[in-house]
């Protein structure tokens, strides 16, 4: 290793601000060389019988996973093959009805130029990702997309920098072109990440987290407030629906209620539901996105909601922590 200099925050500043501007312009001139050959590697994947199969080696490797997770993530099944493992068996795990995208910045990576004559014998599509379009990986390849930069971001021009940011760019471009043409959609997007919180927004539904049964506090609107306390403390959601004879909703009474209440008429021990709840509750139904629930708490500014059915009969209540607890919100 070099010589350890004194730290310099200025010329570290300049440095990246160079390096992210070179980056930069190497990533718009190849947006704006990008032509045919790009369409038609779109294409062989849209048409792709099998799965697509990403390989390389090194720093290509690195890169390769992570656009192999990316396509299986946006609609086309995808994995990674490190090339020196395909030649030592993993070959098996490609067929004739698969598309290959073989990443190699150089073009002349060994491990890959020794699994290409297998690929082309069993009849697998090879898209070729290279820096040099004149490379023996971009001469035997169906589609050679081409990611040359002008320099490395490396100050010595030497480590991958601005090429292997160029080729993860382009493996994007390549999978958004492909999730596009599929009409991939949000929802398409959260059954493929149904842990993560995509995926909980896009997929739970208000019915899958409410509370029912016995859990949903519930009374006639003549019992007097006093009943009404007890099935608030009993249920600790904090208030109560108030339904008629046949379970419609007619209003809701809180512990905020109460406490105005209070402060109002002082003795509350005749009062009655009826005449002092807050009707027109707010309500959702069940079969709406809990996240549209996260979205009337907070425009309302409450932390419960009443989940009632197409009559307005009250067959759920769900809470603020509720939402937490499924981690929606």
């Amino acid at each position: 290793m070099g010589n350890t200099k004194m730290f310099d925050a200025s010329a570290a500043l300049q440095l990246g601000q160079e390096v992210l501007k070179l980056e930069a312009e190497s990533l718009t001139h190849i947006a704006t060389h990008l032509g045919e050959e790009f369409t038609n590697a779109v294409a062989h994947i849209l048409h792709c019988q099998g799965r697509l199969i990403v390989s390389g080696v090194g720093k290509s490797g690195h890169i390769g996973r992570k656009l192999a997770a990316t396509f299986a993530s946006t609609g086309t099944p995808a994995y990674f093959v490190h090339a020196a493992e395909a030649a030592h068996g993993d070959l098996g795990m490609i067929t004739a009805n698969d598309v290959v995208l073989a990443i190699s910045y150089s073009g002349e990576t060994n491990e890959l130029l020794t699994i290409v004559p297998t690929l082309k014998r069993e009849g697998a599509t090879l898209i070729a990702m290279t820096g040099n379009p004149n490379s023996s990986l971009a001469r035997y390849s169906d589609v050679h997309l081409n990611c040359h930069v002008s320099r490395e971001a490396c100050p010595l021009n030497l480590a991958p920098t601005s090429s292997t940011t160029a080729t993860l760019a382009l493996g994007d471009a390549l999978a958004v072109a492909c999730l596009s043409a599929k009409g991939f959609t949000k929802e398409d997007f959260a059954r493929s990440h149904p842990g993560g919180a995509l995926g909980r927004r896009l997929l739970i539904h208000v019915q899958d987290i409410m509370r029912t049964g016995e859990d949903i506090p519930s009374v006639r609107q003549d019992v007097t407030v006093l009943d009404a306390v007890r099935e608030i403390t009993k249920k600790h959601i904090g208030m109560t629906a108030v339904v008629d004879n046949l379970g419609r909703v007619t209003g809701i009474f809180t512990e905020g209620d109460l406490r105005r209440l209070i402060e109002r008429v002082g003795d509350i021990r005749q009062c009655v539901m009826e005449d002092v709840m807050t009707r027109t509750p707010k309500t959702i139904a069940p079969e709406e996105l809990a996240a549209s629930a996260v979205k009337m708490l907070d425009t309302y500014h409450c932390n419960q909601l009443l989940v009632v059915d197409s009559d307005n009969k009250l067959i759920g209540a769900l809470h603020l922590h509720d939402l937490m607890t499924a981690k929606v919100l």
